[in-house]
């Protein structure tokens, strides 16, 4: 590995694993812990990391000086990756979705002032930018710029998601994560031994095109996976009233940050189908927080 990237990679802490316990949790029988992926490091934290780990060490190999990636105005994504290019010392560029805001979020001041290279198009832009997958795909690319698509959806993103579980030293019967794109879940699904059921939580609504997108990732068949669409709460970065009483409580009596667009969202599905039954008496879940408490400074709680 780069000599610079495992230089900023010994800085970083260690993910716990953390048991909740519970009433409902003791009352159907369900054990429930805590990948805390969010303790990992302050900015770069949970997946974010994991994705970029391996494309950054990809761009790195071929002498990249610029990474280009796309987000909203408070894109985890975009914010890690920001991050790690000042931190390496490579210049990023970062096409926003929207109308630049007037102040800029939190998010996207702290892009401009690592060096990000702000570009502001149009949503009709942005979803053409989705088109483009392989790291020399975006069109016009210059000699030494290395191209992430839209939350690092690359088979390579999926190396890290994979350390990720090979770290996990308990037995368990299931894994549940939050899905933005779904990379963490098609690393996971890759990763994870062949008894285990894996779950995701779509974060926005509309979201089947997911099942589509993991199947792609993967590139061979697994059949013990899934996609849940009908924890979303109206869309993405869209809350409820119900959602944010759940993080609230969740918050006061475990002391576990949540933030309410990817892992708030899968805890309060999370909670709800063992509320319903969903899960045999005895079940082991772990579930994957996926950091990104950074965007909770946008957000109305």
């Amino acid at each position: 590995m780069n000599t610079a990237l495992l230089a900023l990679e010994q800085t970083f802490q260690a993910s716990s694993l953390e048991r909740i316990d519970d009433a409902l949790l003791n009352q159907h029988d369900i054990e429930l812990w805590i990948k805390r992926d969010d303790q990992l490091h302050p900015i770069i934290s949970g997946n974010k990391w994991r994705k970029l780990k391996y494309l950054i060490r990809h761009a790195l190999e071929r002498d990249a000086h610029t990474l280009i990636s796309m987000g909203g105005a408070y894109s985890n994504h975009l914010h890690a990756l920001g991050f790690v290019g000042k931190m390496l010392g490579l210049q990023t560029i970062g096409y926003i979705r929207g109308e630049c805001p007037s102040p800029l979020t939190p998010t996207l001041q702290d892009l401009q002032d690592w060096g990000m290279d702000l570009r502001f198009i149009s949503r009709g832009d942005y979803r053409q930018l989705r088109h483009y997958h392989g790291w020399q795909d975006l069109p016009n690319l210059k000699a030494r710029q290395y191209w992430l698509p839209e939350g690092g959806a690359q088979p390579l993103a999926l190396k890290g998601i994979a350390e990720m579980i090979h770290e996990i030293n308990i037995p368990y019967d299931w894994l549940c994560v939050p899905c933005g794109t779904g990379t963490s879940l098609a690393g996971m699904i890759k990763a994870a031994s062949n008894t285990v059921h894996l779950l995701g939580f779509a974060a926005l609504n509309h979201a089947e095109f997911l099942r589509a997108d993991i199947a792609k990732l993967i590139a061979i068949p697994f059949y013990n996976w899934q996609v849940n669409l009908d924890y979303h709460c109206g869309g993405f970065a869209k809350t409820t009233p119900a959602l944010l009483d759940f993080i609230n409580t969740f918050e006061q009596r475990t002391g576990i940050p949540l933030e309410p667009i990817y892992t708030g969202k899968m805890l309060y599905g999370l909670y709800d189908l063992i509320a319903n039954n969903y899960f045999p008496l005895g079940t082991k879940i772990i579930a994957i927080h996926t950091g990104g408490l950074q965007g909770n400074r946008g957000l109305t709680r």
